[in-house]
């Protein structure tokens, strides 16, 4: 149980250690630095500045904040929910329940982007499937003459790339209500990359920790997991240019059989690259 708030003023040391002993048995979790998150949200005070004082109080509203958002927490609701953001490759990222939580394994995908696009050239780039931005995000900040659009089919989600690329004053990418690449003509892009929903409709992990409150749809297309990977890819010979790229995030057991999806659909050059942990992670091909 979450340390309830009283009358009786809480110095922070004390708060600190509650909040440790509460989220504890908590699978999955960063007990320290959890509480250390939450004990900031709930004190407007950096976790520095937590560190710092610890023999200043919390006042009862204090207190009585970090009881919710322990409870919160407790429950199983994300940490990046809980307090509205998530870091992603150099910036931090507004996120809802109406996005995917991004995850360091996606900033593979802006690598192979960054490595395999030309940095001085002014390529169009659809980001499929954005959710909060974040892959477009970041290859607009670095490299800004990129021609970038955003898609989702979400407007919830878009809404939420939109306030993120605002407060990263990333005023040139567009925002596109669409699923996958309908909203595409014949040979209009450069390149075609997605993070999409790849877990299969059965697999329990679906149910557990962290994915039981993000958006299924962004999670899993059901089935087999392979569905939206299949929708792209037979689509991306139309919407490339000769030459363009196709890149995919997938799960770690699944690059034989996106390899395989993309040269039945004719993409040629076809490799899976491996994340940090050699596992498979991303899919590339061209067109």
């Amino acid at each position: 149980m979450p340390p309830s708030a009283t009358d009786q003023p809480k110095r922070i040391d004390t708060a600190l250690r509650m909040a440790v002993e509460a989220l504890g048995n908590l699978p999955e979790s960063s007990p320290r630095i959890e509480a250390e998150i939450l004990l900031a949200q709930a004190t407007g005070r950096s976790r520095t500045q937590l560190l710092a004082w610890p023999e200043r109080t919390l006042d009862a509203e204090q207190d009585a904040v970090l009881a919710q958002l322990l409870q919160r927490r407790l429950n199983g609701e994300p940490i990046a929910y809980i307090r509205g953001w998530q870091s992603f490759w150099s910036f931090d990222l507004r996120v809802t329940p109406d996005t995917l939580i991004p995850r360091p394994e996606t900033e593979l995908l802006v690598e192979t982007t960054l490595d395999l696009l030309e940095a001085s050239s002014t390529p169009h780039i659809a980001d499929l499937g954005t959710g909060s931005g974040a892959i477009a995000a970041a290859l607009a900040l670095e490299r800004p003459n990129w021609q970038l659009i955003a898609t989702d089919r979400s407007y919830a989600a878009l809404r939420v790339a939109r306030e993120n690329f605002a407060a990263l004053d990333l005023q040139r990418i567009e925002l596109v209500e669409t699923d996958w690449l309908n909203a595409f003509a014949d040979a209009s892009l450069d390149a075609i990359l997605s993070n999409p929903p790849y877990i299969a409709g059965t697999d329990p992990h679906l149910e557990r920790g962290d994915l039981r409150f993000e958006p299924r749809q962004a999670l899993t297309p059901e089935g087999d997991g392979l569905d939206a990977i299949r929708v792209i890819a037979a689509e991306a010979a139309r919407c490339l240019r000769p030459g363009g790229l196709i890149a995919v995030e997938h799960g770690f057991d699944q690059g034989e059989s996106a390899r395989a999806i993309f040269t039945a659909r004719g993409l040629a050059r076809v490799e899976t690259r491996q994340d940090l942990a050699r596992l498979d992670r991303i899919t590339l091909g061209y067109r």
